[in-house]
């Protein structure tokens, strides 16, 4: 038997998904290789190579982790839920007193000795899906009671979304909007799903508020300046403007690997923009592509719910799945100004650190869940 053979037979749950997995990795080595000749030129003489292999150090890793998580049964995911949680909300309220300051945002922790950067709020966005896919999955029917609606759930969503948006106000409304649909498909009854999402709108008005008397932690002169650029500059700004000539210049077909243009004026474009250069490159058929493998991994997920019970594993699958598709949605829509400048990375395809370790755990996490369903599919074939 071949190594191949072996490894898809050793591999169980969805192999689609694992498809998926694998071809973003893919995708992501060639687009940040590209990608980062600007970078490397500015910061190494030129060096490309010496990004591509921290880039890919840093992918295998994440990718060792896809493994263990997906070894490890999902329903210890759900015991760790609540400490998880509390590890988050502590270490959010340490990054905004303290943590370190990179391009004006207060979004990351510096690890002393080692000097690695580590971004909270990534550690944060898995841990509360998993806490409120543990309190929704403790519910076989709807949850129409008060007391297990509020202080469950909707308190948490508001006080994580809460400590991150200060910083990430994208994130956090990724993240609030991640939960508001999993409380949906969890079947909580609509009034408490209009009760967070009247807070949430509350909770944004007191923290412009606020903001006028710590304007070195909450940015709302940074959420302004980007939102008036959206509405009043038809041409998106500097930035969109770029973009939309990276996907233009790319065509149908692209310009081919490693020939982008618009790499040398677009600000990060191995991470926020990177969209857009993969279109420079892959042409509208590489964008395409990159689209379809996040709304593949979205029916997926839908077809897996739809055999598993309304439990823990099924709406941390739907969570995680929400979150992933949503980032990678909002990251393609602000190349093409659909949305104002959101600093969202694509996910698995972007270079990061810690975006990309989490986003590799919560694809791990997914195929445990897969894995569940299908061997649970297997016993009842079987009888």
């Amino acid at each position: 038997m071949s190594i191949g053979s072996r490894i898809y037979s050793e591999l169980r749950g969805d192999r689609t998904i694992w498809m998926i997995v694998a071809v973003l990795a893919i995708f992501s080595i060639l687009s940040v290789y590209s990608a980062t000749g600007s970078l490397a030129y500015a910061n190494r003489g030129g060096n490309t190579e010496a990004y591509l292999m921290k880039h890919s150090v840093i992918l295998g890793l994440g990718l060792l982790l896809t493994y263990l998580t997906y070894t490890m049964p999902y329903t210890r995911y759900n015991r760790a839920s609540p400490y998880l949680l509390i590890l988050a909300i502590l270490l959010l309220i340490f990054t905004l007193a303290g943590g370190a300051e990179i391009n004006s945002a207060r979004r990351w922790i510096q690890i002393p000795v080692i000097g690695i950067t580590f971004q909270t709020s990534d550690f944060a966005k898995l841990a509360l899906i998993l806490f409120v896919a543990r309190e929704i999955g403790r519910h076989k029917d709807y949850i129409k009671d008060f007391k297990q609606a509020f202080l469950p759930i909707i308190l948490p969503i508001l006080l994580v979304c809460g400590l991150i948006a200060p910083a990430d106000l994208s994130t956090a409304i990724l993240l609030f909007f991640t939960c508001l649909g999993m409380m949906f498909v969890g079947r909580v009854d609509l009034r408490y799903i209009l009760l967070l999402l009247f807070l949430g709108v509350m909770l944004f008005g007191m923290l412009i508020a606020l903001g006028e008397f710590f304007p070195g932690i909450i940015r709302v002169e940074t959420w302004t300046n980007r939102m008036s650029s959206w509405m009043t500059d038809p041409d998106g700004g500097y930035q969109v403007q770029h973009a939309k000539i990276a996907i233009a210049n790319g065509g149908w077909f692209g310009d081919g690997p490693g020939s982008s243009v618009m790499r040398n004026y677009l600000p990060a474009p191995y991470s926020d923009f990177i969209y857009a250069i993969i279109h420079e490159e892959y042409g509208l058929i590489g964008g395409f592509l990159t689209l379809a493998l996040y709304i593949l991994l979205f029916f997926r997920i839908t077809s897996l719910v739809t055999k598993s019970q309304k439990a823990f594993g099924a709406m941390v699958a739907v969570g995680l799945t929400i979150l992933l598709v949503g980032q990678a949605l909002a990251n393609m829509a602000v190349s093409v100004n659909l949305v104002p400048v959101t600093g969202l990375p694509l996910p698995m395809i972007s270079m990061g650190g810690t975006s990309t370790l989490f986003t590799c755990i919560s694809f791990g996490i997914i195929l445990s869940v897969s894995k569940y369903v299908e061997t649970l599919a297997d016993k009842q074939k079987a009888n």
